[in-house]
């Protein structure tokens, strides 16, 4: 599949939200390399945070001086891009556990200083961690959404990680719960909205070479759009109005004479 290039080069970064067990963390990282950009995963996002070292007393956390030296620590670890931590999608971390409940708040906020400052840096796919919603009002930035049938995600689970079908289920199902409760605690925000998306892929029939094609066309043509006055964007855009009276539904109310 042939790429515009130029036109991609406009674009900072495409997020990817995806059902545990669907693929879709190995379409970013497909994704990622078909583009050449950096790959900005969990494992890399939390490794991004413990070498930061953001779990400091609750002094520091609020010290004026250390905020803005942790910011400054960020944006250079993210022009880095951490080679060190590059851990392939999908293969178990050894990270130590969540922090403790004190530390949770600089935790989270940790996350979206470095989500932001990967999409500030650009030319990044960014993995989870509420992406979509934090660059939500960025229109150089597009929002992906993968799913799959959850017994096709059992399956992919149980394949991948070399677990009995019930132990994959399980799995499945924690991993749903873990990320819907995140999106509620974290962005007040469902991950299912449609709204939150620019292309939601099901992985079902789909191989996944052919998901990350369809990424590539959607973020080529959103490329082209970016200079198109927020005016003039939609499902209306260029059209005019019907030729006749719409006779295929009423209003509720309206007779049919």
């Amino acid at each position: 599949m042939d790429l515009n290039q130029q036109a991609i080069e406009a674009m900072r970064a495409i997020t990817i939200s995806r059902e545990y067990g669907s693929g879709g963390g190995e379409i970013a990282a497909r994704l990622a390399r078909k583009l050449d950009w950096q790959l900005l995963d969990h494992a890399v996002i939390e490794q991004t945070a413990r070498e930061l070292e953001v779990y400091e007393t609750e002094v520091e956390k609020h010290d004026e001086e250390y905020v803005e030296s942790t910011l400054s620590r960020i944006q250079n670890r993210i022009q880095q891009f951490v080679p060190t931590a590059a851990t392939s999608v999908g293969e178990p971390s050894n990270f130590s556990s969540p922090p403790p409940a004190t530390d949770t708040r600089a935790y989270q906020d940790t996350m979206r200083q470095i989500i932001t400052a990967a999409a500030n840096t650009g030319h990044v796919v960014i993995v989870g961690r509420g992406g979509q919603v934090l660059l939500a009002d960025e229109r150089d930035v597009l929002h992906i959404r993968v799913v799959a049938p959850l017994e096709l995600r059992v399956a992919y689970v149980a394949r991948r990680e070399g677990l009995d079908l019930d132990a994959a289920r399980r799995r499945v199902q924690a991993k749903d719960r873990a990320r819907t409760r995140y999106m509620k605690t974290q962005y007040h925000s469902q991950h299912e909205d449609p709204h939150l998306y620019d292309l939601e892929i099901n992985s079902a029939v789909l191989d996944l070479d052919s998901a990350v094609d369809l990424i590539c066309l959607a973020v080529e043509r959103k490329a082209s759009r970016l200079s198109v006055p927020a005016e003039e964007l939609g499902p209306a855009a260029g059209l005019t109005a019907y030729p006749g009276k719409a006779a295929d539904f009423r209003a509720p109310g309206q007779s049919s004479g």
